[in-house]
């Protein structure tokens, strides 16, 4: 159907290459005026969640790709229009669902049969518990879904969106507190006795969990063989730095984090060995001139990883300043696609929740190597003190260097830790 003077709706171009979308959720439904750059749709990649903003002002007159559906760069996602427009849209077609939580009040009867319909296909029964006489409410495709992995009946679940729509949350919350008991391992058949018989709940995986997934098997199984190395480091020499100046960068505004000492030392060991900032193909190896380090921050929902770009030209008091800013909007959700793009090296710092050495870590394709820091604790190592030795106390913590196999052997990974240790190791002011 042709709509006049209508606007498009569009994904943003720009993004980084085999960045995958989809769409998260409408924030305006059909019929509703929206203004020019006001907020109109959330997109959820694999690294932030992004805001498409209205491109004109008018009314939605049509969405087109639905939530969960995934989408490309360009791609059409629903058009804008003068009210006039949006009147005549109405009389021809129906609302689509604003999100995939509730669906927005669908006034045509001759939509709602085809919904029920749907819902049967999906091997969940049409809610029964509308009103005597009402028309039962549908069911949008995320409930449907839902209640047909939780074999629940629409009609056993309360709905709580407007109108009584049924709502994902809904459905969870059934969901958690009826499962069902498993028949013990004395009542079950011996064929059947094992993990089959454990009680069990089911957590839909997020879109963000689900393609860090592949992403993680893509780049381990099918694309970098992956070699760790391990260093163990003295941060006495950096914490003694630290605590000379951590008054001096919180008078300025910046929290002075160790992070910021990992990734000044990541950068010297990078000009030591620039291997370790490149990327493999097939024809030769790529080594970038800019080092645009990844961080990567545990945050809501899973692993983000923001980039301090073009770190080479940054002293520790930027570095700080920079990644303080990264990390809150990541941890916030706020992060930009401008943030998570570029990145050319990542330092995964799990010590900060405990972890005393992980490996290997996984190397964020096509990047060709990653940094892991360790848990920072006092440990007991023998010095050599007046001539003689000593065990005395120390700061220390694992670091490793997980690479891509094809782009260097392991003499070369251990020259960047050799680089790295030694920066933090011997820090000076």
């Amino acid at each position: 159907m042709s709509i006049p003077e209508s606007v498009e709706v569009r994904v943003p171009s720009g993004q980084e290459e085999g960045t995958r979308s989809q769409v998260l959720r409408w924030l305006k439904r059909v019929g509703e005026p929206v203004t020019e750059h006001e907020p109109l749709i959330e997109l959820e990649t694999d690294k932030v969640t992004v805001e498409v903003a209205s491109p004109g002002a008018g009314v939605l007159l049509e969405i087109l790709k639905q939530e969960q559906e995934e989408v490309a760069p360009g791609e059409l996602l629903g058009r804008i229009g003068p009210a006039a427009a949006a009147a005549a849209t109405a009389t021809a077609t129906a609302a689509v669902p604003r999100d995939a939580t509730a669906d927005d009040d669908l006034a045509a009867t001759a939509i709602q049969p085809r919904m029920i319909d749907a819902a049967a296909n999906a091997g969940v029964p049409a809610p029964s518990g509308s009103p005597s006489g009402a028309a039962p409410r549908p069911l949008s495709p995320a409930v449907r879904r839902l209640l047909a992995e939780h074999s629940l009946d629409a009609a056993s679940v309360q709905g709580t969106g407007e109108g009584g729509r049924i709502t994902v949350a809904d459905v969870m919350r059934v969901a958690a507190g009826s499962a069902q008991p498993r028949p013990s391992a004395a009542d079950a058949p011996a064929d059947t006795v094992g993990a089959e018989s454990v009680g069990s709940h089911r957590v839909p995986h997020s879109p963000v969990r689900k393609r860090i997934a592949a992403r993680m098997v893509e780049s381990l199984l099918h694309t970098a063989p992956h070699v760790t190395t391990v260093f163990e480091v003295d941060m006495s020499e950096a914490l003694a730095h630290r605590q000379r100046h951590r008054e001096d960068f919180a008078r300025q505004g910046v929290a002075l984090t160790l992070t910021a000492y990992f990734a000044q030392a990541a950068v010297t060991a990078i000009r030591e060995v620039p291997e370790a900032n490149s990327r493999w193909t097939d024809a030769a190896l790529e080594i970038y001139d800019s080092i645009h380090l990844g961080i990567a921050t545990a945050a809501e929902g899973g692993l983000v990883v923001p980039v301090l770009h073009d770190a080479q030209s940054l002293d520790l008091l930027a570095t700080a300043r920079r990644l303080e800013g990264l990390v809150r909007r990541a941890r916030d959700g706020a992060l930009a696609p401008a943030d998570v793009r570029g990145g050319t090296f990542t330092i995964s710092n799990h010590g900060v929740s405990g972890s005393l050495l992980a490996a290997p870590i996984i190397i964020p394709q096509p990047q060709s190597a990653i940094l892991g820091l360790g848990k920072l604790e006092k440990r007991a190592v023998v010095i050599e003190q007046d001539g003689e030795e000593a065990i005395v106390a120390r700061p220390r913590c694992y670091a490793t260097l997980t690479i891509d196999h094809r782009v260097m052997d392991g003499s070369r990974a251990n020259l960047f830790l050799q680089a790295f240790t030694g920066r933090l190791s011997a820090w000076k002011d």
